[in-house]
Formats: C-alpha cells, structure tokens, sequence
C-alpha cells in the first residue's frame, strides 16, 4: 500500500498533479480542494494517498490531508452506490466540515447538489453515515466547531449556482476563485449575486 508520496510537484491540475519522487513520475488524482492547498509547481510536496488496485490498472488519488482521505475512504468503504469518481466529487463540491454538518443535519439537499449527486444518493449517504456506530456522534460534537464561514457559505453557493445553470464544476469552482481574488486585490468585498456574475464574465 502507498500511504504517501513525498518529491517536488511537476504538474498540477484541477483533477490531477504529477509527483516527482526521486526520478520516478507519479500520476495522482486529486479533489478541487487539494488543488486549492497545492504548492506552485517545482515546489516539494507531500501529499496523502489512497491506492485502488484493478485488474486494468493501479490508480492513485491525493489529499493533502488526513481528513479528506479520511472522508473519501469513508465513502467508498461504508456506503453502497459511491465509487472514487463520486467521493472526489464530494470533495470537490464541498469541504469537509461542511460536508459532516449536513450529514449530521441530515441536510440532503444541500448534498445533493453537489455534481453527480441526485437526491437519492444524498439520501443514502446520510442514511449509511449516520448508521455507522460513533461516526454521527463524533461529528455531532464537532459540527460547531466545523460550522462553515460566511465567506464559505458564499463560495459553495456561487459554485452551486454556477453549476446549475451548466458549467462544469471544475469551470465553476475556477471561476469564482478567481472573481474572489481579483476582488480582493482590489479590495472589494462581493456579495454572492455579484460572485456568481463575475464568475459568469470570467467563463464567457
């Protein structure tokens, strides 16, 4: 089992980034909120690894910390229906804490918002979470700890906005990063109606 790989990042994508570790070329695949934490490329990196062995093929998928990884075996390990694809979805679509308050909350439809998550499954996810021993406690206790920012609220909200009027949500998630930024170099403050319209200029 791979559990880490540790060199200097050669390339980076939304989806995926490229480790070189002592001459060797690592393809790992990668949620957008890894690749929000990413170093510059050339730079060194460490980042946490899940390995899947099929019999076409052994792919490796990256977090850059523990309770992502965390997370994403949760997924694939405890609830029926969800594969890597979708459990990178999930983390792509929404953080950690906020992901464990609406599973406490049994927020569905804030799940099920995220891209490739219909209703049903957001159903299933909070049915077989909050049924594993331990797991809804625990978060329960940690939920006001993790409750989402104002600032957070309104980055999900602009991405959710932007994929359902049918961007993709790699092109979303961009977009309204680099709205946030722009704005904050020049130092304004967006509300989320000017996030989600300054997202749609940068995709046009």
């Amino acid at each position: 089992m791979i559990t880490f790989l540790e060199g200097i990042l050669e390339e980076s994508l939304p989806t995926q980034v490229v480790v070189n570790v002592h001459g060797v070329g690592y393809e790992v695949l990668i949620p957008l909120s890894t690749f929000d934490k990413l170093p510059p490329s050339g730079q060194p990196i460490k980042i946490l690894t899940h390995l899947q062995v099929r019999e076409d093929a052994h792919i490796l998928f990256g977090f850059i910390s523990t309770p992502e990884r965390d997370l994403f075996r949760l997924l694939i390990n405890h609830v029926s229906g969800i594969g890597p694809k979708l459990a990178l979805a999930v983390l792509s679509g929404m953080s950690v804490g906020n992901f464990k308050s609406a599973v406490v909350n049994s927020n569905t439809g804030l799940i099920s918002k995220i891209s490739g998550i219909g209703k049903k499954t957001a159903d299933r996810i909070v049915l077989e979470l909050k049924d594993k021993l331990g797991i809804a406690a625990a978060w329960e206790a940690a939920s006001a700890e993790h409750a989402p920012s104002e600032e957070e609220v309104r980055i999900n909200d602009a991405v959710l906005a932007l994929i359902s009027l049918g961007y993709k949500q790699v092109e979303a998630h961009k977009a309204v990063k680099r709205a946030l930024a722009e704005a904050g170099t020049a130092g304004v403050t967006l509300s989320l109606e000017d996030l989600v319209r300054q997202g749609l200029k940068l995709m046009l």
